[in-house]
């Protein structure tokens, strides 16, 4: 597949894009980068970690190097301890291995290495290796026997891939290059103060084009102009194939070539896979535990097709993630679990395929009993975390924020601010709440009405009532605050987003830029080929319709009140003019639904025809208006005095 290389040497990243998409970013930025050769001095020397803190900056973070990367730093041969190896203040020549990560320091090796286009140079090494990708048991042998002709004495030699049928003119031109680097080092260490840096690849488009170059490469786009002709000198007749070109944009480089979308895709768990599948991937302190979840693949013939297949779009999609995001440590994969062994064993072959060709060597260890598998690869700096996530300055990184015992600030999940319930749960809720409104109103008719203690309204009212005044005048309550009415708002939304927002118990108000001023809001859906201001008049006519209702039943209510007031005798008894009916109680909170509001007609509550008696007597008078009085409340039974059957 053809490959191109994307260089921003201004911002010092670069991509390696296979069929337009990255999958591998270079990020060349901080303090300390894998390379670099410092000379430094011995500030702790800890023997129960056989390990020694090296300071090679100003950072307060210092190197670490342990006893087995020390090479010729060794004061004494043999397996000594450390303490008699190293020694506190003393000086030492090291190069970082890997980049410092979280509250940890740069990892440091005395084993230096010098890396060139087609050899690498070890000056504290042994021997002759051969990178293992050249298969050729000719050109391997003919690499081998100009390695042990041209190597220097005392130092080791690698070969990389690249060298491969290359001519020996060239490859005895890169260890010259590489020696005059050694000798400029040596001499600079001689004479320098430590702490200091004593090299580093400061070309950066030089650094990159010789790791990355493949014999896939069809392209290389730069940033600056001048880049180019550097470019074509580095990949000199070999690069007769590669296009090499300059953006006309610079700053735009990385949004042109999707580097940017890239990097946010990256730093988000969840990676959908073609067929319908996902991948979660989620970095922990120890590991980096990746999960596989079919999501909505289902076009398959049968169960166990589609768990092969989706392993395997994953198993390809993990070996492109491990490269975009650099993860290195030990990593474990729970695939889906599949009972037949012949599809654990194509899904590791097909696995061990996709991660063959990344520079870190991952290692598949094994398939565990719970069908985890199992892998390591070499942390190469930065991860992407590292590089581009901050941590969260609320929650620090958590996720999520401790509220503690009796001092919940912050409100629950399900009645904050932007949330609402789903209309199940709303209909449940009304439906309780007026049950419980109507038991209470039960339970209060049985017995003599009471009046509240802490109403002033009541008590001045039954005092009136007491000295002789109007009685109808007497108890009739300040009027209440009326609620405003809601604000009516229209929030377009598709059939996926409503059975998510609904799933998870969200506030379509969220998907408004900007949110409404206002808390008390009834929100109405748009669907798509739905027009916004005929939901919303549709929504109007409909309050208009519930408020009309509740008005009239609140003006047949107050004039029943009224009459039955006004039935008893003018110079009635104290007791039967204390009788006050209570105020009926607050309209219940306006619950917002996702779901489209019906009208379901009332019933107009037709009146009973009044029974033919005879005079009452001004008792049973005030008990057949209190009996009237709870037929007109829904739910109500009406009382029949056992004074009248008597």
């Amino acid at each position: 597949m053809p490959q191109q290389i994307v260089i921003a040497e201004q911002l010092r990243i670069a991509a390696v894009l296979t069929d337009d998409r990255v999958d591998e970013l270079i990020v060349a930025q901080g303090r300390y980068q894998i390379g670099d050769v410092y000379l430094g001095t011995v500030e702790n020397v800890l023997p129960g970690i056989d390990a020694a803190f090296v300071n090679i900056g100003e950072s307060e973070k210092n190197g670490f190097i342990h006893v087995t990367d020390l090479g010729p730093l060794r004061l004494k041969k043999g397996a000594a301890g450390i303490t008699e190896l190293l020694e506190p203040r003393q000086k030492v020549l090291v190069q970082v291995m890997k980049e410092p990560t979280g509250t940890k320091g740069p990892r440091l090796t005395g084993n230096l290495a010098l890396p060139g286009r087609y050899l690498v140079l070890q000056p504290s090494g042994q021997g002759v290796n051969i990178s293992r990708r050249i298969s050729s048991e000719g050109e391997r042998n003919r690499l081998r026997a100009l390695g042990v002709l041209v190597k220097p004495p005392g130092a080791g030699l690698l070969i990389r891939t690249e060298a491969e049928e290359v001519s020996e003119e060239l490859l005895i031109d890169d260890l010259e290059s590489l020696l005059r680097q050694w000798e400029a080092i040596q001499k600079a260490a001689e004479t320098a103060s430590p702490p200091v840096l004593l090299n580093r690849d400061e070309d950066f488009i030089h650094r990159i084009l010789r790791d990355h170059t493949d014999p896939e490469l069809s392209r290389v786009v730069v940033d600056d102009p001048t880049a180019v002709e550097r470019v074509s000198g580095f990949l000199g007749g070999d690069g007769a194939h590669v296009s090499v070109e300059a953006h006309s944009e610079p700053d735009e480089l990385l949004e042109h070539f999707k580097v940017n979308a890239a990097i946010r895709d990256a730093l988000k768990p969840r990676v959908d896979l073609p067929s319908g599948g996902y991948v979660i991937i989620e970095p922990t302190e120890a590991l980096t535990v990746i999960d596989v979840n079919s999501g909505s693949f289902t076009r398959s013939a049968n169960a166990r097709e589609t768990v092969l297949w989706t392993n395997c779009e994953a198993a390809v999609e993990i070996a492109r993630q491990l490269k975009l995001r650099n993860i290195g440590g030990v990593i474990i994969v729970d695939f889906i679990d599949m009972d037949s062994r012949r599809d654990q064993l194509q899904l590791l072959e097909h696995f061990t395929t996709a991660i063959r060709d990344d520079s870190a060597r991952p290692q598949i260890a094994q398939l565990t009993e719970l069908g985890l598998v199992e892998l390591t690869r070499k942390r190469q700096g930065q991860n992407i975390y590292e590089l581009f996530g901050r941590a969260c300055p609320s929650c620090g990184g958590l996720g999520h924020v401790a509220v503690l015992p009796g001092k919940d600030l912050l409100q629950p999940l399900a009645t904050a601010t932007g949330l609402v319930r789903s209309a199940a749960s709303a209909r449940a809720d009304a439906s309780g709440a007026t049950e419980s409104a109507n038991g209470r109103r039960r339970r209060g008719g049985r017995g003599r009405p009471q009046v509240s203690a802490e109403s002033p309204v009541l008590e001045e009212g039954l005092e009136l009532g007491v000295s002789g005044e109007s009685s109808s005048d007497a108890i009739e309550p300040a009027p209440a605050t009326r609620r405003q009415d809601p604000e009516l708002v229209a929030v377009p939304m598709d059939e996926e987003q409503e059975k998510v927002y609904g799933w998870l118990g969200l506030n379509p108000v969220l998907l408004l830029d900007p949110p409404p001023a206002q808390d008390n809001l009834l929100v109405r859906v748009v669907r798509p080929g739905e027009d916004a201001d005929a939901v919303l008049e549709e929504a109007r006519q409909q309050m208009a319709a519930s408020s009309g209702r509740r008005r009239r039943r609140g003006a047949r209510g107050g004039r029943g009140a009224g009459s039955k007031s006004g039935q008893g005798p003018a110079g009635g008894t104290p007791a039967a003019d204390a009788e006050v009916q209570a105020p009926p109680p607050m309209e219940s909170p306006l619950l917002v639904e996702i779901t489209p509001l019906e009208v379901v007609p009332v019933p107009e509550p037709s009146a009973p025809p009044p029974p033919v008696e005879a005079e009452p007597s001004p008792s049973e008078a005030l008990q057949e208006s209190s009996s009237e009085g709870a037929e007109e409340r829904p739910g109500r039974r009406r009382r029949r005095s056992s004074a009248t059957a008597g």
